[in-house]
């Protein structure tokens, strides 16, 4: 969410008819296991007004809206089509065009049928996936399952039903004899290595199990995972459904409009605030899978290395013990399942993007928050010397309590370099998802004189543009930006201004395509529920999080949806795979307003010289063209959503997806290292020093065989 420090006024006075819903006087009665209905009324009249006072660009209630709620809902009710039936989707069909009606009545006929809908068919299907896994599958039929629910219909009657998940459930089976397949092969290749190495001890191993043994053993993992599932779905209840509905309706506004109930609310604050143990993965839900949302900077994920945004999470391990599938699971019991205690290790099997299936283990640890911070560094080239700072966020100390600020930071690594007599620089924002809009300014304006860097606009307001107000320039030499596809937000802002001031080249690939910036409102403070029995009778009502501004380039281009294109595009391994602001559900579309007045870099780089020069250094360099062909293939791979449900094929499938990506992984190897060193500090005053030693080699390492950084330094050498 990027964080803005300004002024934003109070929420409007909502529903103030509220007691008219409530006659009489005294508490509202609620039902032993469900929602009073007057709750569901207020809660969705609310977060319906809400959002038509409040959001920056609201919808209006009417039949177009009511479409996009019921499509988006059904979706999440029954994302995977696995439940109901066709005959289903038709009776909830007759609320299409009706939802706006109900909230604007106090009605809520449609929740009510659907919850009813899918709690006969999951009690249905309960006894249905037990029944399926009572007999072995036979993986030698030339059977497929098509993974995409998006190509597929709802199941026509209770034996569509029936075969789909009979594929289903032994694809799930199958995926697990694959992976025990190749992890009793790692086994054997370890005791043989043993037996080498100590031949006393080349009896001791691990007895081969047969393929029937290992089917067995699948069916029950798959079986057990299901139990849990079921246990789980049957936990939720009117008010989970309640403030899913809500959700869903905020999000047709755009994507980071949001209802969190009371409990989802705390899981939110935890994760921009509290304690950041475990793995540092943050998670979020899309189409019913669990994807890695963000890593964040300094965390155990972020310095382990392999997992990344856009995983699909399957299966989640505590240690060596045996894993617990979370397809298909609440998204809090997920998060559950993978937070813990520093120290121990958590084993994640992910999907990637270009569907390899592989199991990364984390060790759980705090934030090592100097990894968050701006660090530098000097790369040696060509009889040059230039400067490298790595910004993993926008940071800032919002409370004033003495912490750190990212542009300060930023600032003190821009001295350090010019003490280094450095001839350009690289800025790199990739992976940089946002956070402090103000920073994102002043960080502007350390590269060019005082003036508007970005432009944020309320509904019924003028835009109001943000300057730096600093006149001096700290650097005024050669400047790259390196951006990718998960550079968002406040990355988007300093990137389009380096880029509309001509201060710098931006390079990489276009960015995420995040331009609003939220706010949360208490449901409660609101509605002023001490000041009304009824309404208190029936709190807590949540929070809402509302899109309120959006922002805009000072040259009054919209980031949001498009996004910042690159004056130069280098490929690389990420953003071709990676989904962006476009790829969301009912994203706000792009505009834009008067430019500010500001006045261009007089020293601009030579743009389209830099661009043919870096387009035929690329075309040549037989790593990119091998890095190319390697994107394309796991592109490809990607659109195909059909798997074998025979073994054999299944496996080879596998091992050509894993040897691509080994490919993968080789290419961005390849060339000759950079030449690259930490900015030159006072020796060490002591051993313990040696934590801060190993940062920096964390920090180094991989920027020596960076493809795209290396790119980035051969533009700059053109430009001297």
């Amino acid at each position: 969410m990027l964080s803005f420090r300004s002024t934003l006024g109070f929420f409007p006075a909502l529903l103030p008819g509220f007691l008219l819903m409530f006659p009489g006087s005294g508490t509202v009665p609620r039902p032993a296991d469900g929602v009073p209905p007057q709750k569901k009324e207020v809660l969705l009249a609310t977060v319906a007004q809400g959002l038509g006072v409040a959001h920056v660009q609201p919808e209006r209630l009417d039949d177009a809206f009511s479409k996009r709620v019921f499509d988006l809902y059904l979706k999440r009710l029954d994302g995977g089509k696995r439940f109901l039936l066709q005959q289903d989707v038709k009776q909830l069909r007759q609320y299409e065009k009706n939802i706006d009606n109900e909230i604007q009545q106090g009605k809520h006929e449609f929740l009510d049928l659907s919850t009813k809908l899918i709690d006969q068919r999951v009690q249905e299907t309960q006894a249905l996936y037990r029944e399926l896994l009572q007999q072995p599958f036979d993986f030698t039929a030339n059977e497929t399952l098509e993974t995409e629910p998006d190509k597929l219909d709802f199941p026509a009657d209770a034996a569509a039903r029936r075969d789909l998940w009979r594929r289903l459930l032994k694809y799930q089976t199958l995926a697990r004899v694959s992976e025990m397949m190749d992890e009793q092969s790692r086994q054997q290749t370890k005791s043989l290595a043993a037996a080498k190495a100590k031949p006393s001890q080349a009896t001791i191993s691990t007895p081969v199990r047969t393929p029937a043994q290992l089917e067995a053993d699948a069916r029950k993992q798959v079986l057990k995972y299901y139990d849990e599932y079921f246990n789980d779905l049957r936990q939720t209840d009117e008010a989970d459904r309640l403030a899913a509905f809500a959700n869903t309706v905020a999000n047709t506004f755009d994507p980071h409009s949001e209802y969190f109930a009371p409990k989802d609310k705390t899981n939110f604050d935890l994760a921009l605030t509290g304690r950041l143990e475990g793995t540092g993965a943050q998670i979020g839900e899309k189409d019913g899978q669990i994807i890695v949302a963000t890593i964040v900077p300094g965390s155990a994920s972020y310095r382990q290395g392999e997992l990344k945004a856009g995983d699909v999470i399957l299966r989640v391990g505590q240690g060596a013990a045996e894993p617990v599938s979370v397809e298909g699971m609440r998204q809090d019991k997920v998060v559950q399942l993978i937070r813990g205690k520093k120290g121990t290790e958590v084993r994640l099997t992910v999907k990637k993007p270009d569907g390899v299936v592989k199991v990364i283990p984390i060790i759980r640890d705090v934030v090592v928050l100097e990894e968050a911070y701006a660090q530098s560094a000097v790369i040696n080239e060509g009889g040059k010397k230039f400067g490298y700072i790595l910004l993993p966020s926008f940071y800032a100390d919002f409370n004033r309590n003495g912490g750190r600020n990212s542009a300060e930071d930023v600032r003190a690594e821009l001295e350090k370099l010019k003490a280094q007599n450095v001839q350009g620089v690289v800025l790199d924002l990739r992976f940089n998802g946002g956070g402090s809009l103000q920073d994102a300014a002043d960080m502007a304006g350390l590269f060019v004189p005082s003036g508007p860097m970005v432009q944020v606009k309320s509904r019924q307001r003028a835009a109001e543009v943000v300057s730096d107000p600093d006149p001096k320039v700290l650097y005024d030499g050669p400047l790259v930006v390196l951006v990718n596809r998960y550079s968002a937000s406040a990355s988007e802002i300093l990137a389009g201004a380096i880029q509309d001031y001509k201060r710098g080249v931006i390079v990489g690939n276009t960015t995420y395509g995040k331009g609003t910036v939220q706010r949360i409102f208490e449901l409660d403070d609101i509605m002023n529920t001490d000041q009304n029995p009824q309404l208190a009778a029936l709190k807590p009502f949540g929070s809402l999080k509302l899109t309120i501004q959006k922002y805009y380039r000072i040259n009054g281009a919209s980031t949001q949806f498009k996004g910042v294109t690159p004056d130069i595009l280098v490929p690389d391994g990420y953003s071709t795979l990676a989904d962006g602001e476009q790829d969301t559900d009912y994203p706000l579309p792009w505009d834009e307003i008067a430019p500010a007045k500001y006045q261009t870099w007089a020293a601009a780089p030579a743009v389209d010289k830099l661009k043919a020069a870096s387009n035929s250094r690329v075309a040549a360099n037989p790593a990119f063209r091998v890095l190319n062909d390697a994107v394309q293939d796991m592109a490809k791979r990607r659109q195909t959503t059909v798997v074998s449900l025979n073994l054999a094929a299944y496996r080879a499938e596998q091992q050509q997806a894993h040897a691509a990506a080994e490919k993968f992984k080789q290419i961005q190897q390849q060339g000759v290292a950079l030449d690259v060193s930490p900015v030159a500090m006072a020796a060490p005053a002591s051993a313990a020093d040696s934590l801060a030693q190993g940062r920096t080699r964390r920090f180094i390492q991989p920027l020596r065989k960076d493809l795209t950084l290396r790119e980035a330094v051969a533009v700059m050498k053109d430009e001297l």
